[in-house]
């Protein structure tokens, strides 16, 4: 479990972050939602230590992660995968090296013992063989597999993901949106997923946290989006005709 108690964030006079505080479960997806500038991005940023917060604090299972050592930060950071927006994949690196990077950053495992696990994970994204290929040679989806494979290679706790999504239609993003999930429910990961695509948010959203001008303004979860009252979060998510009627239905049963 990740507590994030009274986190607030600033950048010079722009206050990005006022006083948010969450609780993200293990085992389950936990969604950040919101629109462009609510803070979605410097809320993941802040619980990935790429931004210091000026109050509040963010706890990893009880460690508390402005009172850790450097060793202690780099011990947590084994413990956390990362699927970035674009992938975020080497060019230059096959998919092997490109999933190996994590292994030869942070463990002492031998070539072999990595050349095994990168097999493991590649099996678990169903891209088997893939190993030589570069990342010019794959789909944009099966790129986001590479990036699921070496987000996981490490065996994480914790799992977050960016827009995962971004730039992949339809059919492919449902793809992907069920190896997050089943990940997840797998390994037991406590998963965050920042995303703007309600499609996501309605299929797999367990826990959904909405930000609004840099506060929590709305949470619960994909079938409690259904029933709220919310000002907010109606406005937002039903700004689209058919999640409207879907709503509408969903009320009528």
């Amino acid at each position: 479990m990740i507590e994030v108690k009274g986190l607030h964030k600033s950048f010079g006079e722009a206050h990005i972050l006022k006083g948010v505080t969450a609780n993200f479960e293990k085992g389950k997806i936990n969604m950040i939602i919101g629109q462009s500038g609510s803070g979605k991005t410097v809320f993941l940023k802040s619980l990935l230590g790429l931004y210091t917060p000026e109050e509040g604090t963010i706890a990893f299972d009880g460690r508390i992660y402005s009172e850790l050592s450097i060793k202690e930060k780099r011990n947590l950071r084994k413990e956390i995968g990362m699927l970035f927006q674009g992938s975020a994949l080497f060019d230059s690196l096959t998919v092997e090296e490109n999933i190996m990077f994590p292994l030869k950053m942070f463990t002492n495992q031998t070539e072999k013992e990595m050349l095994h696990r990168v097999n493991e994970v590649l099996d678990r994204v169903k891209l088997p063989g893939s190993n030589l290929k570069f990342p010019a040679e794959l789909s944009g989806g099966m790129q986001k597999r590479v990036g699921i494979a070496r987000a996981i290679v490490m065996n994480p706790k914790y799992l977050f993901c960016d827009e995962p999504n971004s730039g992949l239609d339809p059919k492919t993003a449902t793809v992907i949106d069920n190896l997050i999930q089943e990940i997840t429910h797998e390994f037991n990961i406590t998963t965050v997923v920042n995303s703007h695509d309600m499609n996501s948010v309605m299929e797999i959203g367990e826990n959904i946290m909405f930000l609004k001008d840099g506060s929590k303004a709305w949470e619960g979860s994909n079938n409690e989006v259904f029933i709220t009252d919310n000002e907010a979060i109606v406005d937002f998510v039903y700004s689209s005709n058919l999640f409207k009627k879907v709503r509408e239905s969903y009320l009528k049963s």
